[in-house]
């Protein structure tokens, strides 16, 4: 016998006006323009541009409360709301610092890495089936220059998606023509050949380079290892000539596909936010140079006006006009998902500035006080999922330059005297210490964490190794130099 049992449960649905108010919310400015541009292609009630008569300039509502974002909508629509003059007035996206001058960024926009690749490999003579073997192989370079699929997964890929069957010798001959590229080192399989690709380059009648690319070939292990000794009794070379050979190979760069070796360095990046000091005032504005200004079509409003003054009856023109009110709707709720988009940015980077107020002035990362997205979220109640969304796809240009808002939340670390600092603060201690330290003898984390300790902050051990990780330096062991 089958037991029956009733339960009760709370839900929460979203309403797809409130699903597109947080999409919209969570993109960077950067790929707005993109977003305004395919609504304005799907729907033909949008258009692009500013009614002079009605144009406006939406002033920042500090009653905007989140929790109101959109109401539903009933089906049954009043023709009158469309008709009205007010309706139809588009907005002017606020804040647009770029409208009186064209600010030079701090960091400049570079050509693409494939890009350069491509332009390469245009150069090169090759038949037909070279050339997809080569644009399988280009495609398959990751972001840090490297290839990281076996030969025998790209054999796979072109026979299954291009229909081309090789053997892995074929794709290791086009590879070889690809590893002449610039940046050298670009397109190796691992560190190993990675940096013997760059030695290669270099004059190799020169017994150091010679030297160093019998380490990285014969004794990479014990390289990487820094077991510099075994390596010195094995090849029976001389301190000097074995610090020589350190130094080229250290000099090399392990990520070819990254600028300089750095993963994080972003080729551009535009700020959704400008904060300037004014006369030591701090004023805040959205970067508005990526959203062209919308408004309501005037002709889809006089669809309506005609039908209002037609025979209501006509069972053609009543579907015309739910069409048309459709689309009329979702033009409007596109619009306000503009503005509360607007609205709720402002509010969130305005408290995070208030909060980090010492920072903006100055730039000095000692006044970063511990952040938390709960501590935003409390100051203008909102939810910590929206602060989150907006956290983590923004960034705010200073005169200090520009920087995503996720570095300015951090947890703190508490200290003798019993405040809080900031676990970036922290960092850069530490960060201070290692950098000050005796490399023939480098400073152990067990030494790191007494010697915080003793400056008055209560950090473990584990924790001195989760921001040494965090800052990208390697264990004691392996920053030993000769």
């Amino acid at each position: 016998m089958q037991k029956l049992s009733l339960s009760q449960s709370l839900q929460q649905k979203l309403s797809p006006q409130q699903i597109q108010f947080i999409k919209l919310l969570q993109i960077p400015t950067a790929e707005l323009e993109n977003r305004i541009e395919e609504e304005l292609e799907i729907n033909p009630a949008l258009e692009e541009g500013m009614d002079e008569e009605f144009e406006t300039k939406d002033e920042y509502d500090d009653d905007f409360d989140d929790k109101d974002d959109f109401s539903e909508r009933n089906d049954d629509i009043d023709i009158d709301t469309y008709l009205a003059n007010d309706e139809f007035a588009g907005y002017k996206m606020q804040g647009d610092g770029f409208a009186e001058e064209d600010r030079e960024m701090p960091l400049a926009m570079g050509s693409s890495l494939i890009d350069s690749l491509m332009q390469q490999f245009g150069y090169l003579r090759l038949t037909d089936e070279q050339r997809i073997i080569g644009l399988q192989l280009l495609g398959s370079i990751e972001s840090d220059g490297y290839i990281r699929r076996s030969m025998q997964a790209i054999v796979n890929d072109l026979a299954f998606s291009q229909n081309v069957f090789v053997d892995a010798d074929e794709i290791e001959a086009v590879l070889h023509k690809i590893q002449t590229f610039d940046p050298p080192g670009i397109a190796a399989r691992d560190l190993q050949e990675c940096l013997l690709l760059q030695l290669r380059r270099k004059d190799t009648a020169d017994a150091c380079v010679q030297l160093a690319i019998r380490i990285i070939e014969e004794f990479f292990d014990e390289f990487s290892k820094k077991h510099y000794e075994k390596i010195q009794r094995r090849l029976n070379v001389s301190d000097e000539s074995l610090k020589k050979v350190v130094q080229i190979i250290i000099k090399l760069n392990p990520k070819p596909g990254s600028v300089e070796g750095d993963d994080n360095a972003a080729p551009y990046l535009t700020p959704d936010f400008l904060l300037s000091n004014v006369g030591g005032k701090l004023e805040l504005t959205l970067n508005s140079r990526n959203a062209p200004e919308l408004r309501i079509s005037r002709s889809f409003a006089d669809m309506l006006d005609t039908y209002d003054k037609s025979n209501k009856t006509n069972r053609a023109l009543k579907e015309t006009v739910s069409f048309v009110k459709q689309k009329l709707d979702a033009a409007k709720w596109f619009i306000d998902a503009i503005k509360q988009r607007q609205q709720t940015l402002l509010r969130t980077m305005n408290a995070i500035v208030q909060y980090q107020y010492d920072f903006f002035l100055t730039g000095d990362e000692t006044k970063l006080r511990p952040m938390i997205l709960k501590d935003i979220a409390q100051m203008i109640d909102m939810d910590v999922s929206t602060i989150s969304r907006v956290a983590n796809s923004k960034a705010v240009q200073t005169e200090f330059g520009i920087y995503p808002l996720k570095y300015f939340f951090s947890e703190g670390i508490a200290t003798d005297s019993g405040e809080d600092v900031s676990s970036r603060e922290v960092k850069n201690i530490l960060k201070e210490m290692i950098d000050g330290e005796t490399k023939v003898n480098p400073l152990s984390d067990d030494k790191l964490e007494k010697m915080l300790n003793d400056k008055g902050y209560n950090i473990a051990r584990r924790t001195v190794a989760k921001y040494r990780e965090q800052l990208n330096i390697p264990v004691a062991r392996l920053r030993k130099q000769l």
